[in-house]
């Protein structure tokens, strides 16, 4: 098909900020001279760079440091690819095998760089990443010329990627993103050069689909949001080339807890509504449950309270006529936990305090550790919206707890921040002070 048209990532860039030529020449000025770097950029300074000249190395640093990156994650790393945007080639590849073993290769060559805190991809191009999907055709070509791929060789790395998804439940994302990444590394080696029938080739890409979602999510546990996002664009693809339509639904409702994270709600109902509309008619009542489930969700953080409550209803209602055992291996760990702490968010944003706190209480009880730590601050933000500040401290500090004992995820440390926030009229008490305390001295989280 068709390959998207892709603006220069600097122009992608000014648009997500709101800048426009002008308005970014002066903000890289005043950070200039804020660095002790005087810069002489100008309007047309910033179209020459948007037309593909190459800003010298003093505007170069200049920009890294107003984006928050660090010197690391520039070096090296050639104009614009160090620019904390959506890589070119995730979107203009065409949506074919080789598009897939592009963007699967571009991933491996950028997917070490540190972009926390910056999600970019909204709007009419996420939106366009979802009709692409929905509208190519799995494509098989020959296999490449190369060693053989075996099947005791695919089999191996399928029962690597299981033991990696189960250590990750256990203990968060930090310590094995790079674990995920060599895996993707490996998967995508053998579809480039080596030589498998097409049971073989099929299973590859489905694989390359798991483990570059479980990197995105690794990823996006880690605070590295336009890293995920690639990551999961890359699932998306491999699914679509290997003809998995239903793995396909579930990235896009995943795709969706990034950007209602980052603030563009509308963005998530959009996809989510994508998944629905598409998903194969065949699909399990669980997997329908589960992307009803993101749909309720999507709508509460757009703020439409009765839609999400429909969508919520709709979800429950699947989830009890499904046995348990019907679902696909990639969902093999929804159930209660997740049921119920959907339920407990929405409706703790539509004030129903005591049933959202009932809901929290009752997923936490069931969820593995990691989603523990995370769902922990949740339900204090409940428990503190009902008046009970002891109990509020009590979810909060068994969520430190975790990550004290090992738990490994910035988005528990961060959700915990967040809790702490929403103290500041209770800062006399002492028990808040003894919390707050606890949380600076919770262990620092590679990010």
């Amino acid at each position: 098909m068709t390959a998207l048209p892709v603006p220069h990532p600097l122009t992608s860039l000014m648009a997500q900020q709101g800048w426009g030529k002008a308005q970014f020449a002066r903000v890289m000025q005043r950070h200039g001279r804020q660095m002790g770097i005087n810069l002489g950029t100008s309007r047309t300074t910033v179209w020459k760079w948007e037309q593909g000249q190459i800003p010298d190395g003093d505007a170069q640093r200049v920009l890294a440091d107003l984006l928050g990156i660090t010197l690391s994650g520039v070096c090296g790393v050639r104009w614009p690819r160090w620019l904390p945007v959506w890589e070119v080639s995730m979107l203009s590849a065409s949506w074919t095998e080789s598009g897939t073993v592009e963007a699967l290769t571009r991933l491996g060559e950028s997917g070490h760089m540190d972009r926390r805190g910056f999600l970019t991809i909204t709007g009419g191009a996420l939106s366009g990443v979802a009709a692409s999907w929905a509208a190519a055709q799995p494509a098989f070509a020959s296999a490449l010329d190369g060693d053989r791929v075996t099947d005791e060789m695919v089999a191996a790395v399928e029962q690597r990627v299981e033991t990696l998804k189960s250590l990750d439940e256990q203990f968060g994302g930090v310590t094995l993103l790079e674990n995920a990444q060599a895996d993707l590394s490996l998967i995508t080696a053998l579809l480039n050069s080596g030589r498998y029938t097409d049971d073989i080739q099929h299973r590859l890409y489905a694989l390359a689909a798991r483990v570059s979602y479980m990197t995105g999510w690794m990823a996006f546990d880690t605070g590295r949001k336009s890293a995920a996002q690639q990551y999961y664009v890359g699932a998306l693809r491999a699914a679509r080339t290997a003809g998995d339509d239903a793995f396909g639904c579930f990235m896009l409702a995943e795709m969706g807890v990034h950007v209602s994270e980052d603030g563009h709600t509308k963005d998530r109902v959009d996809l989510i509504t994508t998944a629905v509309d598409s998903a194969p008619k065949a699909l399990p009542p669980l997997t329908r449950s589960f992307l009803h489930l993101h749909k309720a969700e999507a709508h509460s953080r757009h703020g439409e309270h009765r839609k999400a409550g429909e969508e919520l209803h709709r979800s429950v209602r699947l989830w009890d006529r499904a046995d348990g055992t019907e679902g696909p291996d990639w969902l093999s760990w929804y159930g209660d936990a997740q049921v119920r702490s959907t339920e407990g968010k929405v409706m703790l944003r539509s004030g129903r305090v005591q049933q959202a706190t009932s809901a929290l209480e009752e997923s936490i009880t069931r969820a593995v550790p990691r989603d523990k730590a995370v769902r922990s601050s949740r339900l204090a933000e409940a428990r503190l919206q009902g008046s009970d500040i002891e109990g509020a401290l009590d979810a909060a500090n068994r969520g430190a707890e975790l990550v004290e004992n090992g738990v490994s995820s910035v988005r528990a440390v961060d959700r915990l921040r967040e809790f702490s926030a929403r103290l500041d009229p209770h800062a006399h008490v002492p028990a808040v002070r003894e919390f707050r305390d606890r949380l600076q001295e919770l262990p620092a989280l590679a990010a």
